[in-house]
């Protein structure tokens, strides 16, 4: 099958690549061509593990070409992708300016009689007016498919080769037949619907996920106050199948590409047809403010911050990424910054997207190279991104080069074993049985 994949972000990226895997003949478009030169050297843009050598070996099998010339790239092809991104306008609404674009480009150049899929996150209803663009502007038959993503960064090439479910909105069987074997080696669930409803599936799904990260960090709040274990919680109602485990670990909230953006898109496609989605507008706003009780609890333990130095481990909003759009750093450091705290910040893989994205207060940021780099001469270490060379510090070797000895683990890292013969101010989430210093006293309760 011949593919021509518009668009080389993370989907498009990691489709491109794993259908090529897969045996078919790829193309992947781009319009920046120093990014095409750079896929077409055998680098990769982004950080994901497995992605650059499943790129090259594919290359040099000459079944992945990468190219910015869309008009030549869909000439003969039986599939276009189109991936290109939808990054959220000022209103939270998603921005179809590339999708429309990509269309008429497309409907220029296409012949045969291809399927059009949109593996881009759209509001309900794109792949129709999409499907109308490209016909006003060509006479070349073709079938629409709404082929939305489920991937995770840190292990998108993993979750395109074994698929929870493929969902595949169409109201064409030409077009299901031709996703159906695409997919047929992965041996995955295929869900087929109507598009409108492939479409509100990924933001259904995003949002509901989003929900169970916000809810579990109230619970973890809740936890705080009444002397539970939230990790112990999470663990009794993962066992719950109606519930599941997935998505219930505390911390400072969600960030990323998908969530923060899907969530308030999905906002506001409610508020189009007249309907308040209150519960997740509180979703959003639980995740917003939970970031902040890392200030909070450093302004417990030494109450005026400024002046104070504070070493910051983790930039990129998960681990196994170098992404930080919406990662919790970029508003710590900046409320950091603004109480007049001196930053030392270091991650292992994201330094250098997150010094480009951060802005005018780059300057007042010290960027180390490595964690006890950035924990030399502090007051307290705040680890923001779970990664594993994180949690696996030696905290007496920490202990030895800290100002004083202030550990807030936004993440839950490390255990009681880890905190023993050590002297640390120890703050996690939702664990107030291993909080040292900042430990709030258990009320009587009575109802």
């Amino acid at each position: 099958m011949k593919i021509t994949v518009v668009g080389t972000g993370y989907v498009g990226l990691v489709s491109g690549v794993c259908y090529a895997e897969l045996g078919h003949s790829v193309i992947c478009v781009d319009k920046d061509p120093l990014k095409v030169a750079t896929l077409q050297n055998g680098e990769i843009p982004i950080y994901e593990p497995g992605l650059q050598e499943l790129s090259v070996r594919n290359s040099e099998l000459g079944r992945l070409q990468f190219t910015s010339s869309l008009g030549n790239a869909v000439k003969g092809a039986d599939l276009i992708v189109i991936a290109v991104g939808t990054p959220p306008l000022p209103s939270g609404q998603a921005n179809l300016a590339y999708i429309e674009l990509a269309a008429q480009e497309i409907a220029d150049s296409m012949e045969g009689n291809p399927v059009i899929a949109i593996k881009s996150t759209v509001p309900v209803g794109t792949n129709e007016k999409v499907r109308d663009l490209i016909r006003s502007h060509t006479d070349c038959p073709f079938d629409s498919v709404s082929l939305p993503e489920f991937l995770r960064e840190g292990s998108a090439v993993s979750d395109t080769m074994n698929p929870d479910r493929i969902v595949i909105g169409t109201e064409s069987p030409r077009a299901e037949a031709l996703l159906r074997e695409l997919h047929a080696g992965l041996n995955p669930s295929f869900v087929v619907t109507d598009i409108r409803s492939a479409e509100m599936i990924k933001y259904a799904s995003n949002a509901f996920l989003a929900t169970k990260i916000s809810f579990i960090n109230e619970i973890a709040n809740i936890c705080e106050k009444v002397g539970a274990d939230v990790t112990q919680v999470a663990d009794g109602m993962g066992h719950d199948k109606r519930i599941g485990a997935s998505f219930l670990k505390a911390g400072i909230g969600y960030g990323g590409s998908c969530f923060p953006k899907d969530t308030q898109a999905l906002i506001q496609i409610a508020g189009h047809v007249d309907y308040e989605f209150k519960l997740l507008r509180s979703v959003v706003e639980v995740n917003q403010d939970q970031r902040y009780n890392v200030i909070r609890k450093l302004e417990s333990i030494f109450g005026e911050l400024r002046g104070r130095t504070v070493a910051v481990w983790g930039l990129a909003f998960k681990p196994e990424t170098d992404d930080v759009r919406e990662a919790p750093a970029q508003e710590i450091i900046g409320e950091l910054l603004a109480r007049g705290v001196e930053v030392r910040a270091y991650d292992p893989i994201a330094m250098d997207n997150f010094r480009s994205t951060f802005g005018s207060g780059d300057g007042n940021v010290a960027w180390c190279d490595s964690a006890l780099e950035a924990a030399a001469g502090s007051d307290a270490v705040c680890l923001l991104t779970e990664w594993k060379e994180f949690g696996g510090t030696d905290l007496q070797l920490l202990r030895a080069v800290v100002r004083e000895p202030v550990l807030i683990d936004g993440r839950n890292a490390f255990n009681e074993a880890d905190l023993q013969d050590t002297d640390f101010i120890y703050y996690s989430v939702g664990r107030p049985s291993l909080a040292r210093g900042v430990k709030a006293p258990v009320p009587e309760l009575s109802y």
